[in-house]
């Protein structure tokens, strides 16, 4: 039997998601049996692979580097899921949207420093005009939600799509629990 290949991203988000999906404890040495991870900020793969069967997208797109990234992710993925609130609804990185990207970056990188006042021009990627949930941006299959989802919840979809059933995970989860 060939094993589903297996993606989690990270986009703007906390990684309290990731955490819990490694609360699923043991039952991760059941789930290595039946998918391969290609591609994770759990592993050291570096290039999304061309193609994967499943992926758990933490985070909102909040920056033209997620744009790219989700874009891309959707491109060679079959099943995307947006995993927790941040990814399902955007939450805490939308509540930048009221305010505008300027005048988050100048609270943030003039009126709260004393050296070196100076938007970054390296590393930080540019923001966009508003923090996105990932299906604003690229179609999504399923919506995980949960700050963060539940281990049980986790394991519960990853295995209904193992064995090819999409799941409902309307009884296991509610926003913000």
């Amino acid at each position: 039997m060939s094993k589903i290949s297996f993606a989690t991203v990270w986009l703007d988000g906390c990684s309290g998601c990731h955490m819990s999906f490694l609360d699923i404890d043991e039952r991760l040495l059941a789930l290595t049996e039946k998918v391969e991870i290609v591609y994770s900020p759990l592993v050291d793969h570096k290039d999304y692979p061309d193609h994967v069967d499943v992926c758990l997208v933490e985070g909102a797109v909040s920056s033209e580097d997620d744009l790219k990234k989700i874009k891309k992710i959707r491109a060679h993925t079959t099943t995307v899921i947006a995993f927790g609130d941040c990814a399902v609804t955007a939450n805490v990185p939308s509540m930048r949207n009221p305010f505008g990207v300027k005048a988050i970056l100048d609270r943030a990188y003039f009126e709260n420093v004393t050296i070196q006042p100076q938007v970054p021009n390296q590393v930080v990627p540019p923001l966009l005009p508003k923090a996105l949930p990932v299906h604003e941006v690229v179609k999504v299959d399923v919506h995980l939600p949960g700050c963060p989802p539940h281990a049980d919840t986790i394991f519960t979809a990853l295995s209904e799509l193992l064995e090819g059933r999409m799941p409902d995970v309307a009884a296991l989860t509610r926003f913000g629990a």
